[in-house]
């Protein structure tokens, strides 16, 4: 059997709001997506757009959200951090927030 090829990337912010921004994040997604979320985790299916996307799973702990996208190649990978950065931009002004500090999974 056949396997899908997944990459993966994770970003963290450090700050002391994470789990509000976990909950915003999830909220706001919840309108378009499926989504299951408490105070400290959360996953969010990304596959609207159509590229190929696997969920987002965020974690809100130790002052950090960290959130993990998949992806079947470079551009869905793209796209799915870029749709992170842009929510948060707007959610985590206040904080001057500009990107998670993204890395590639090995």
């Amino acid at each position: 059997m056949a396997q899908h090829t997944h990459l993966t990337d994770t970003g963290q912010f450090a700050t002391k709001n994470a789990s509000k921004y976990l909950q915003q994040l999830c909220k706001h997604f919840g309108h378009k997506v499926e989504v299951t979320f408490d105070e400290h985790q959360g996953s969010v299916g990304l596959g609207w757009v159509g590229l190929g996307m696997g969920p987002a799973t965020l974690r809100a702990a130790n002052n950090t959200l960290e959130i993990q996208v998949t992806a079947q190649d470079d551009e869905g990978l793209a796209h799915a951090r870029q749709i992170i950065d842009s929510h948060l931009k707007r959610f985590a002004f206040r904080e001057k927030f500009e990107a998670m500090t993204w890395r590639s999974a090995l």
